[in-house]
Parts: structure tokens; C-alpha cells; sequence
């Protein structure tokens, strides 16, 4: 195969997968430690400490906009 042809996203793709393939032990757990962190960090604080705002207390995109718009703009 023509890796100079080949899809960029495809060979990048394979690269990581090539190294995850032939990491250690150790490393791996480096890994999985790192993307327990990520999800805590991602899903389980957004939803308990950063509520949808605009959806709880505007029922239209247009009360919504003007807020975001009237918040933005003001003056400090």
C-alpha cells in the first residue's frame, strides 16, 4: 500500500494503535488511570456541578440569546 496516498487521519490512526499495541504494563495503567480522570472530570462533575443554566431558566432560543447577548455586552 502507497503511504504517501494513503487518508492522514487513517495513519495516524495506525500509528497510535501501533504504539498502544506495544506499550508495557505500566504504561497502560498510566493510560487507564488517565481516562478514569478524564470521565470524572468530563461526565460526572459536569452533571453535578455545572447545571444546564440557559435550558432551566428560558423556555425559547430567542429568551436565551438575548440573555447570553444582554451578559456579554454589558458593561464591567
Amino acid at each position: 500500500m502507497d503511504n504517501k496516498n494513503e487518508n492522514i487521519l487513517l495513519r495516524v490512526w495506525r500509528f497510535y494503535l501501533s504504539g498502544f499495541k506495544n506499550m508495557s504494563n505500566w504504561g497502560r495503567q498510566v493510560w487507564i488511570i488517565i481516562l478514569i480522570k478524564l470521565f470524572i472530570m468530563f461526565a460526572i462533575l459536569k452533571i453535578f456541578f455545572f447545571p444546564d443554566f440557559l435550558n432551566t431558566n428560558f423556555k425559547t432560543d430567542q429568551e436565551r440569546s438575548d440573555y447570553v447577548l444582554e451578559i456579554l455586552t454589558k458593561p464591567k
